[in-house]
């Protein structure tokens, strides 16, 4: 068990150049508390490792008794003299209360030491197997989790597999420390951008937003106050080599690389691109806005499944409505009622065959003089007298004029 304490020690002196007395003394504390799980609160509790060997002995001062009433505390004197002959009651003995598997124990404590900073960074790792749905990484001395949530669904991964994983936690748990890793949070986007662009690294751009449906498409938000400083183009990369490098990371999946804006209205528009949008009406009281675009743009706007919507959505903060322009069909059916309105008012028909009468496209009385008697009873479906009666008082419309 010590052989592994040995190696966990070797390793994190030599790739992350920390002195060994300075990791003693870490994993000394670490152990302190996973000692009181394992052997209880026992008085006076320390931690003696060698250094050489990887020995580790977890040592308490007990109190001899006469009768021991609490174990933790307390030893009885008979056996406090197999320690100490000339012990006494009243006195203290060292008694060693080292549990089992303690180089293990030590050596997990290690792995927590290491990782526990480490959240919000990307991780390589190897897939070593499978727990159920969730996928276990080998990242050389230590192993990560990554839990099925946290997968991306269009993803297999294979044993064997080569991946790179977004450190979401390091928790101390009931098993030892789990290094929980995700493919699929939103910050592995924004740590893959931080680690290509060079502009994002150095602060020059910033990332305001992200939104993502893992596997499918994420929408990122970036400025610069460096009026000098394209922030879209500065992330695309030449020939957009940089997103290219993410995208294939990402095995695909769209990123749409968005500016930033602190107005709302730009910012919304920027963010629907492709689409063009005809008119944005915002309720701030709702956080809502009600964007209209043309028919052919539709499709666009709302994106498969309502995706585009969705992302805008999440990205900017607003609740987003997206609807056909009806402006221009409002336009023309007015044109087509004040049409028909006028030739009621000037025949004897009523609107409904004046409707009729225009959507034949006879939109006023001088296209109405080329009709004939037969036209009007096909049209209107009325009998021929009434047909020369709307035939004649077109005539007379014409006499009169």
């Amino acid at each position: 068990m010590n052989a592994e304490f040995i190696a966990m020690l070797d390793y994190l002196e030599r790739e992350r150049g920390i002195k060994r007395e300075i990791l003693l003394e870490a994993v000394s504390n670490a152990l302190l508390s996973a000692s009181k799980k394992s052997v209880g609160a026992s008085r006076d509790l320390r931690i003696d490792i060698n250094p050489k060997t990887g020995e580790i002995r977890a040592l308490a001062n007990l109190l001899v008794a006469d009768h021991v009433s609490n174990p933790q505390d307390e030893i009885e004197l008979s056996r406090a003299r197999k320690i100490k002959p000339d012990a006494s009651i009243g006195d203290t003995v060292e008694v060693e209360v080292t549990p089992r598997n303690f180089g293990r124990i030590a050596a997990k404590e290690m792995i927590y030491e290491e990782f526990k900073d480490r959240a919000g960074e990307i991780v390589s790792g190897t897939v070593r197997r499978f727990d159920r749905s969730d996928v276990i990484l080998d990242l050389g001395k230590f192993e990560a989790i990554m839990p099925q949530r946290e997968r991306v669904v269009v993803e297999d991964y294979n044993v064997g597999d080569r991946l790179r994983a977004y450190v979401v936690a390091v928790e101390n748990g009931i098993r030892g420390p789990e290094i929980i890793v995700s493919r699929s949070h939103p910050n592995f986007v924004r740590r893959l951008f931080e680690l290509e662009v060079s502009e994002i690294a150095d602060g020059t751009v910033e990332i305001r937003g992200i939104a993502r449906e893992a596997g499918y498409r994420t929408k990122i938000a970036v400025w610069s106050a460096n009026e000098k400083v394209d922030p879209v183009g500065a992330c695309v990369g030449m020939r957009g080599s940089r997103v290219k490098n993410i995208v294939r990371e990402l095995n695909n999946e769209k990123v749409d690389i968005i500016r930033w804006s602190s107005d709302p209205k730009e910012f919304v528009l920027e963010a629907l691109k492709p689409a063009k949008v005809k008119n944005l009406v915002f309720d701030t009281e709702k956080k809502s806005v009600q964007i209209s675009v043309d028919e052919d743009q539709l499709s666009l706007a709302i994106g498969k499944k309502g995706q585009n919507a969705r992302l805008t959505s999440r990205l900017t903060g607003w609740e987003i409505n997206i609807g056909k322009d009806i402006s221009a069909t409002t336009a023309v059916e007015q044109k087509v009622a004040q049409a028909a309105q006028t030739l009621a008012g000037a025949l004897p028909i009523t609107e409904e065959q004046a409707l009729i009468l225009v959507k034949s496209g006879f939109t006023n009385l001088e296209g109405l003089r080329d009709a004939d008697v037969q036209d009007f009873v096909d049209i209107l479906a009325v009998d021929e007298t009434k047909a020369r009666e709307i035939h004649e008082a077109v005539h007379q419309q014409e006499v009169a004029q």
